[in-house]
């Protein structure tokens, strides 16, 4: 059996495959392993999702089969043998505990996070009882004796309290890139900010043009019901 080089970096659509397995497995274990037509769906899915993608069947299937090759990933044969399922060996690959491997989950689902919204988004796969047992956690992913870690506390960027973790199966992350995702998101902020408030006054110009049109009724019919007194 291939064992995981940890020193090995996954693709996007890799992190993106083997993520879902782990989420699947410690949210809905009913329904784990997954078939790879619902191995798809969870990659696709639009919650908990950053970014967002639409893989193919194809992009899905090579993923996995690397993810196999490089001893993260397995299939699994059903007991009438027609439909093949699969599943992740993150944990046993890697020595995580069950609370690491929720949040190494959640950080190759959605990208970099601060310990509070890493609490709040494991919520369904690990229950921490506070922000300190996240901490202790991710310190545990990184100060791994003898092997490679697999998260990194970046530099807390300017304007913000709490500093952000990173994973580490697919590279190194600059803080520079950091840095752009950070102004990006602030970016998008604004930009739907203003959207939201141009929206907001274009409704009140309508509902104040409403207002007048009724008004002009009322004088229109309390005109006309005079010619009747």
């Amino acid at each position: 059996m291939t064992t995981f080089s940890e020193g090995t970096r996954l693709s996007a659509e890799e992190a993106r495959v083997v993520g879902a397995l782990a989420e699947k497995q410690l949210a809905t274990p009913d329904y784990y392993p997954l078939t790879l037509n619902a191995l798809v769906n969870a990659c696709n899915q639009i919650s908990n999702r950053d970014p967002v993608v639409s893989y193919d069947e194809r992009t899905v299937a090579a993923a996995i089969e690397s993810l196999r090759a490089q001893g993260l990933a397995r299939e699994v044969r059903t007991a009438d043998g027609r439909v093949p399922k699969y599943r992740h060996v993150l944990d046993e690959a890697l020595g995580l505990s069950k609370a690491e491997l929720a949040l190494l989950c959640v950080l190759l689902l959605r990208g970099t996070q601060t310990p509070g919204e890493l609490r709040g988004r494991t919520e369904r796969l690990y229950p921490f009882s506070g922000t300190q047992f996240v901490e202790s956690a991710l310190e545990g992913l990184m100060s791994r004796e003898g092997r490679a870690p697999l998260v990194v506390k970046l530099p807390r960027a300017a304007g913000q309290k709490e500093s952000r973790y990173a994973q580490l199966l697919t590279g190194e992350v600059k803080f520079e890139e950091q840095e752009a995702t950070a102004g990006a998101g602030a970016a998008t902020t604004a930009r739907a900010s203003r959207v939201d408030g141009e929206r907001v006054a274009r409704l009140e110009e309508e509902l104040g043009a409403l207002r007048a049109e009724l008004e002009g009724l009322r004088e229109q019919f309390a005109e006309f019901k005079r010619q009747f007194e």
